[in-house]
């Protein structure tokens, strides 16, 4: 397993050391290695695709195609999803809910509309 942890600001794995700090190879954030381990203390920070911060209750927009898991369900790019809830535990930071259900979103994939 990897030692370096997981982006700040978009939340996947895909990070390596560069020097004295760390980057996401998938996002292109960069962050210091000494202050690597984030003090998420219920105070945590969410942000979009976009690096805007998101809040509970913000409408957003789904910026490309999610596949649902278990189900042959899409959700299509360009949806617009009213009311979202920021949770803090697990690997998705939006609960929100759609005609399609209630679902559970990472922030990477979604814009503040």
């Amino acid at each position: 397993m990897s030692a370096t942890p997981p982006c700040p600001q978009c939340t996947l794995e895909n990070t390596y050391p560069d020097g004295a700090n760390y980057v996401c190879a998938d996002c292109g954030f960069e962050w210091p290695q000494a202050g690597a381990a984030p003090a998420d203390d219920g105070g945590r920070i969410v942000r979009d695709a976009n690096g805007t911060v998101l809040n509970d209750g913000d409408a957003v927009v789904l910026i490309k195609d999610l596949k649902v898991k278990g189900s042959s369900t899409v959700l299509k790019q360009g949806t617009k999803v009213k009311s979202i809830r920021l949770v803090g535990d697990g690997d998705h930071e939006v609960d929100c809910r759609m005609d399609g259900g209630s679902f559970m979103l990472k922030a990477c994939f979604l814009k503040k509309a």
